[in-house]
């Protein structure tokens, strides 16, 4: 059976409530760092 009501179309920064911040992108990049470095001491120490 089809939904007689239509589909609402929300902005993507209404629908996410407000702004987000860059520091997600610098977490994940410090992460990335931070394995690699682990990585090559263990397969250097190993």
């Amino acid at each position: 059976m089809a939904n007689p009501e239509p589909t609402p179309h929300i902005s993507t920064e209404d629908a996410r409530g407000g702004t987000t911040p860059h520091v997600t992108r610098y977490v994940l990049a410090v992460s990335l760092v931070l394995v690699i470095i682990l990585f090559v001491w263990l397969f250097a120490a190993g």
